[in-house]
């Protein structure tokens, strides 16, 4: 017999292994100071790249008024209890219908987080009998909903990235299986995939409907806000919005805030809402957050000079990288990844001299997020950055490049820069 205390002291995990060296540096780095594109790292000034804040809204002058009142008025406790029980507020309804008007749809539901969000919205609209299809990268949350879905005896087919072919040859196997369970079929994909900025194939998935029988559930955590004509969402980019059954989005990209909500026919969001158990048995969203993000959705939706800039600096920072000869991949989005050949030891190197010699601080990505060999150093532009951040940035990754193709970072092993 194990002592599982025992095993969780042997088996770090694919990221746990590199505790020793990375915690305080590369793994839970403390930025320090007012939320803005320079910010405090180790006492250093350094240009971050790195923050979920796409519209610049985390730190400007409204949106902290309106926290703050709100946090004077009701407190962060206010509403006590779940909100079937005792937590609602005329509050949340008002940002629920707002939130549906925008994106929509007959109703909205709000959700304490994304993540949790997500598993609970998998776990009560497929059953045991019904049968999952959904994207090879998926985020972690879908994966755990789907998880989840497999333990309860469900089925599920995965296709390839954005591999349409290869989604239609998993929809014959559902189709097959559907019916042999008397269930039904949902497909999950993303609006804008987190790491690599490209969008869900979503006109792809949609005709599929011509020949196949299933519902469409879309995350779009990265496209709310940044996406579309108003700000909408990946949909409302590809003029979807009526063929998407359930959207799904965060406060905490675009809005920076918390909480999340989804969105569908009403009948669809009364059944959510009266079975999903991550908020039934959850407390309900603190008021000074629902305030806070109505607050910001009015932001949202008429001050388009937010979103404008934010695509200002994104297109600026992704052609000056392919003008430099980066591999920027298929980004169709803000998010803007940078690929490099490489092992780990390699990876981390850049990002010590990025932090330590040139003050640039943005995150690295490794194997087991993305494949073997490769690397990715993943930079999130905002609203709040400038033009000259941006050529900043260029500059540096170009004696980056220049450093890596001579060998410079080439080591066996990951440096320790673990702080204590």
């Amino acid at each position: 017999m194990v002592d599982i205390f025992d095993r969780l002291k042997e088996a770090r995990g694919p990221l746990g292994q590199y505790q020793q060296k990375a915690e305080g540096y590369f793994m839970f780095p403390q930025l320090e100071g007012e939320i803005k594109p320079r910010m405090k790292f180790l006492g250093k000034e350094v240009l971050t790249w790195s923050l979920n804040n796409y519209l610049g809204l985390a730190n400007h002058p409204e949106v902290r008024k309106a926290d703050a009142d709100a946090a004077k008025e009701f407190g962060m406790a206010y509403p006590m209890g779940a909100r079937m029980m005792s937590g609602e507020t005329k509050y949340h309804k008002e940002l629920e219908n707002r939130l549906a008007k925008f994106v929509k749809r007959e109703s909205a539901y709000l959700l304490n987080y994304g993540y949790q969000g997500m598993v609970s919205i998998i776990d009560t609209l497929a059953t045991r009998k019904d049968v999952i299809v959904y994207d090879s990268e998926a985020h972690a949350c879908i994966m755990d909903g789907v998880f989840l879905h497999k333990a309860k005896g469900g089925k599920s087919y995965v296709y390839p990235h954005n591999d349409i072919e290869r989604c239609e040859k998993m929809l014959k196997f559902a189709t097959k299986t559907a019916k042999e369970n008397g269930g039904g079929i949902l497909v999950i994909t993303e609006g804008v995939f987190g790491m690599a900025g490209d969008l869900g194939n979503l006109p792809e998935i949609v005709k599929l409907k011509e020949k196949y029988n299933f519902r469409i559930l879309v995350d779009d955590a990265h496209g709310f806000g940044t996406m579309g004509e108003t700000g909408a969402g990946t949909d409302e980019h590809f003029g979807l919005q009526k063929d998407v059954d359930i959207y799904f989005a965060t406060f905490a990209k675009a809005m920076a805030g918390i909480g999340a909500f989804v969105a569908s026919d009403e009948v669809i969001v009364d059944a959510l809402k009266y079975n999903m158990r991550s908020q039934i048995f959850a407390k309900s969203l603190p008021m000074p957050m629902v305030i806070g993000a109505l607050k910001r959705l009015d932001m949202l939706q008429n001050q388009p000079e937010h979103k404008e800039k934010l695509w200002k600096i994104a297109k600026a920072l992704q052609k000056g990288l392919k003008d430099n000869g980066f591999n920027i991949g298929n980004t169709q989005s803000p998010v803007t990844p940078v690929y490099f050949s490489g092992s780990v030891p390699e990876g981390t190197n850049i990002v010590v001299d990025l932090r330590e010699n040139h003050n640039i601080f943005c995150s690295v990505v490794v194997y087991p997020v993305i494949p073997k060999d490769l690397l990715m150093l993943r930079i999130i532009p905002t609203a709040a950055h400038t033009l000259e951040d941006v050529n900043e940035t260029i500059e540096v990754f170009k004696k980056i490049k220049a450093n890596l193709e001579a060998g410079v970072y080439n080591t066996k092993e990951m440096q320790s820069m673990k702080v204590e």
